[in-house]
């Protein structure tokens, strides 16, 4: 296997660059998810029954009827409404493309039902939404899988906890995934989960965990009244860590023994190898999340991945220009990637 390279999705672009006043990580990490300005989606929502009989709300966007499909994951705790989620989805309609963007169960502002959440290792709920959506728009005929010349080209792009998630899927179905994603991305994707929340327990980071499980253990409350004994809700109201969480409620709720368990098994770094669709890892070395040194080298991915790990941009940061700057760069370099794949230099 050849290693896979650093790689520019578009030769001409140029390469991140914080500006003088936004150059710390944190500020970049953030102003990017508070402050800085972007639109708001003219979105339709669906509610997609699961199949295990519990709801989603996706959020579409229309295109040109012959328009490729972006499908947008959010992160941990993130939504449609998510800052990074509406800078991509109206860059993606500028282009003249479709949009569909889930909301993980609990995400869309209304409690699921079963007596799970979503969590970093759901490849198969990424499964089945990605097969939804490759049918919207198509001949009710038309099979997962079938000609793709009948069926109008889709990508994904998963940010934080949901590029992780659509690593996983992909590495998971190897050469199975190329008649469903003409190619996908991930951004600021937390890779090595266990690295991730040893990270989020030091300094400043402990700002991010504690925000994170502000609205987790709310959660936590709400999911234990609709099933109650379901875990510990006492310890999981305690937790002070990403580690005691997981430990106490993601672990257990979602068929992991502890945090440990849940880390090794959902991180996506093991599954880089078993790429086959062409895939972008956009990544900062400065992410306040994810050590840079844990960031996969060349011989971690599959040939299929192409690796841009800028040197400043923070966690889904990549604020640009002077204030109050804008989110144009992220989804400017995921997009041309992607369409890139459309018409591939050979």
């Amino acid at each position: 296997m050849n290693p896979s390279p650093l790689f520019s999705s578009n030769p001409k672009a140029s390469p991140f660059r914080a500006p003088r006043w936004l150059g710390d990580p944190h500020a970049q990490t953030l102003y990017g998810a508070l402050l800085a300005p972007v639109g708001t989606p003219l979105w339709q929502r669906e509610t997609w029954t699961t199949p295990d009989n519990d709801f989603i709300h996706v959020d579409t966007l229309e295109g040109a009827p012959d328009a490729p499909l972006l499908v947008i994951f959010h992160g941990l705790e993130g939504s449609t409404n998510s800052r990074y989620s509406r800078a991509l989805a109206l860059a993606t309609q500028a282009r003249g493309w479709r949009v569909c963007a889930p909301n993980f169960r609990s995400c869309s502002g209304i409690m699921n039902r079963a007596p799970r959440l979503y969590h970093a290792g759901d490849s198969a709920e990424i499964d089945w939404i990605l097969k939804r959506a490759w049918t919207l728009g198509s001949d009710p005929t038309t099979l997962v899988g079938s000609d793709p010349k009948v069926q109008r080209p889709m990508f994904a792009v998963g940010v934080s906890l949901g590029g992780n998630m659509l690593l996983k899927w992909l590495g998971e179905q190897g050469a199975t995934a190329k008649p469903i994603l003409h190619a996908a991305a991930a951004v600021s994707a937390p890779l090595d989960l266990a690295a991730v929340a040893e990270n989020l327990s030091l300094g400043f980071n402990r700002v991010y965990t504690h925000h994170f499980l502000s609205t987790l253990k709310q959660k936590a409350r709400a999911k234990y009244a609709q099933h109650p004994h379901l875990f510990d809700l006492h310890r999981t109201l305690s937790s002070r860590t990403m580690r005691d969480f997981d430990d106490h409620f993601m672990g257990p709720v979602h068929g992991f023994r502890d945090a440990e368990d849940y880390w090794a098994r959902s991180s996506s770094t093991p599954f880089l190898p078993l790429i086959q669709v062409p895939t972008l890892l956009l990544n900062a070395q400065d992410d306040p999340f994810m050590p840079a040194g844990v960031l996969p080298n060349a011989r971690q991915c599959a040939t299929a991945v192409r690796r841009d790990f800028s040197a400043q941009g923070g966690h889904v940061g990549f604020v640009s220009d002077g204030f109050p700057g804008h989110l144009k760069w992220m989804p400017q370099r995921v997009l041309d990637f992607l369409a890139s794949s459309l018409n591939p230099i050979r």
